[in-house]
């Protein structure tokens, strides 16, 4: 009885060691997999990258225009003050528009 149990346990254990030592032995290659990965950036990501920092500049452009349509038409009206900030959101689109994305 003990031989059968023994016998039987042996055979059960021996896909345990298998796949323990299969872990084992691939685990390096996984964590090298793993550390490339983290440290390098695919095309997709990148391009989602730039495509994220382009929506932000136009949306901050747009928001200096709204404001510097708003100066412009109180401008207009007469006020001084609202000219003074027409042309300060003018020099401001226009960094925004020349500063490298």
């Amino acid at each position: 009885m003990r031989l059968l149990l023994s016998a039987a346990a042996l055979l059960l254990l021996q896909g345990c060691v298998a796949s323990v030592v299969t872990d084992v032995v691939t685990a390096p290659v996984k964590i090298v997999s793993k550390t490339a990965d983290v440290l390098t950036t695919s095309q997709s990501e990148s391009d989602e990258k730039r495509g994220r920092e382009l929506r932000k500049r136009e949306e901050a452009l747009g928001k200096l225009a709204r404001q510097r349509d708003k100066a412009r038409e109180k401008c207009e009206d007469g006020s001084e003050e609202a000219c003074a900030k027409a042309a300060e959101l003018d020099e401001q689109i226009a960094v925004e528009q020349d500063r490298p994305i």
